[in-house]
């Protein structure tokens, strides 16, 4: 069958599974418009209101769905705007395939109109990239790059497709890709090993993070937990793997993580770690982080095991498959004075039981009214915090939240791309003034498509992750973070459409949340206090030793 290279990378997508895009065309896409117009009965496309929203998008559809993300956007300011949200797929490991068109190849080079070489601009942020020069490779190498993007580590891949190559005709062959083998001699994991490990422990901790809802591996690790009585704290990207009511979830662990995963993560003699990467801000001080423990770290990646911890013994592969071996070789284990002694850390906390408006509350309000399916997305900031803090995550895929990179202005996007993942279902996207002005322009996506965001801004009228660094560390001096805005959000909303609600006590807040309708976006502007604290912090390079609670 002859197509056009634009009709085949339709085809393809087809054959992927893909029936939702994101992106913003332009002149050198013009010829995958034109396809996308005729088969938007296969795959509906989303356009944005700009192409860093699109990718976020892609971003938060591929984590809510567990399907490849998929963004277009055209050559030059085209394709450099997806760049932030490319790396922010790639340091939290999303599997998300990239489409961008270029100049014809005949113009590559030659400073033509829009045109920029973003196959090495995106070089050092994506699992692998390709410019296609041959109409021929073109249905091979889009095949490759979804096989790439979702196997193994899954990361974003970048096609760049020159205009020429979209209008040109060959054979499309409907045909099957497989990657190349590693010549690198595969991985043999001492199982015996590992087991006679966990069955010396006498204070088993399970740290998980997002390799674990990447490998579909949640109901493996609950499994092991309640086996070998290990008590399970997780990395921001692992949090909603194991349902928060469950006994054994101690919470996020780390800088800003709650103090009983912390510190029974310190007080453990063997801490096993699934698909994390131990990031700076997960462990602080890694020596007095394994001091009293082994570690035995799981992970798909090899180059992650040493990395960052020194570890006992690495298990590497695919982690379900690995879990699974443990759970059917290692014993039944039970320590209840383990157990008590958690439950004592549990008692300490950071925050007061109290009826006053302030983050904890307006969250756990917020989460009382959502049902256990109900995707929640965030910006980056002392919001992120209180919410991974404090909101009920009980299935699996319902966080979105820019975890390696730390991307203000991440949430919107991803919350659109959630919303549609679960079926336009109501979505739930937290925020604060700083992180919303860096896109909120794609109200206007969310008005246009009609989407059912429930948009809860934390609204302290300062940069407040910041100012918190500045009040602890830099004696006071508030430089740029107070940032006397006069933007009345509740009207801006009514201004793209949407309605538009201003909060100031928890009253107030219920009877919004009581009298919500699915029919289009709603903001909530929650006006809270600019020296509101996350807490617990270990400080940077610290331990649970130097954690400040109040």
């Amino acid at each position: 069958m002859l197509l056009n290279g634009a009709q085949i990378l339709i085809e393809v997508l087809a054959k992927q599974g893909v029936n939702t895009v994101f992106g913003y065309p332009g002149g050198a896409v013009l010829n995958i418009y034109d396809e996308l117009y005729k088969s938007s009965d296969r795959i509906k496309h989303v356009i944005t209101a700009h192409e860093q929203g699109a990718v976020h998008a892609a971003d938060g559809y591929a984590r809510a769905s567990g399907k490849t993300g998929v963004v277009i956007a055209t050559s030059g300011p085209g394709a450099t705007n997806l760049i932030t949200g490319i790396a922010n797929a790639y340091l939290d490991s999303v599997p998300m395939v990239a489409i961008t068109g270029n100049v014809p190849t005949s113009m590559l080079g030659k400073d033509s109109f829009q045109e920029v070489d973003i196959v090495d601009i995106t070089q050092s942020i994506v699992k692998h990239n390709f410019i296609v020069r041959d109409i021929k490779k073109l249905e091979k190498t889009l095949n490759e790059a979804f096989l790439i993007a979702s196997s193994g580590r899954k990361g974003p891949v970048l096609v760049d497709i020159p205009k020429n190559i979209q209008a040109e005709v060959c054979e499309y062959l409907n045909q099957e890709v497989t990657l190349k083998k590693n010549k690198k001699k595969p991985v043999k994991n001492d199982f015996k090993r590992a087991i006679e490990i966990i069955k010396q422990s006498k204070k088993p901790y399970i740290y998980c993070g997002g390799g674990i809802i990447a490998g579909n591996a949640e109901k493996e690790v609950f499994e092991l937990s309640k086996k070998i009585s290990a008590p399970i704290g997780f990395s921001m990207m692992g949090l909603s793997a194991v349902p928060s009511d469950y006994e054994l979830n101690l919470g996020m662990c780390g800088m800003h993580g709650r103090y009983v995963a912390s510190k029974a993560q310190s007080e453990a003699d063997l801490v096993i770690a699934v698909g994390v990467r131990f990031s700076d801000r997960a462990t602080g001080n890694t020596e007095k982080y394994r001091e009293k423990c082994q570690v035995i770290h799981i992970d798909i990646d090899e180059t992650e095991i040493d990395k960052n911890v020194k570890t006992k013994m690495g298990l590497c592969g695919d982690v379900k498959q690995i879990l699974s071996e443990i759970i059917d070789k290692v014993p039944n284990f039970i320590n209840p004075d383990w157990i008590d002694e958690v439950k004592e850390y549990k008692k300490i906390s950071a925050y007061q039981e109290d009826n006053n408006f302030n983050p904890k509350n307006i969250i756990e309000t917020v989460s009382n009214y959502m049902n256990d399916d109900t995707v929640v997305a965030t910006d980056v900031g002392q919001h992120q915090m209180w919410t991974v803090q404090h909101y009920k995550f009980k299935n699996t895929r319902t966080l979105l939240t820019s975890g390696g990179l730390g991307t203000m202005g991440y949430g919107f996007g991803a919350a659109i791309g959630g919303c549609f993942a679960n079926n336009k279902r109501k979505t739930v996207f937290f925020t604060s003034d700083g992180s919303f002005g860096m896109n909120l322009n794609e109200f206007a996506t969310a008005v246009t498509q009609k989407l059912p965001l429930v948009i809860v801004v934390l609204n302290n009228g300062v940069l407040g992750m910041v100012r918190q660094w500045q009040g602890m560390f830099y004696d006071k001096r508030f430089s740029e973070t107070t940032l006397e805005r006069k933007t009345d959000f509740p009207m801006l909303a009514k201004a793209f459409g949407a309605k538009g609600f201003k909060v100031e006590n928890l009253g107030e807040l219920n009877e919004v949340l009581k009298n919500l309708k699915d029919d289009g976006p709603c903001l909530i502007d929650c006006i809270i206090g600019k020296d509101e604290k996350v807490l617990p912090m270990i400080p940077p390079g610290g331990s649970i030793k130097d954690i400040v609670i109040k």
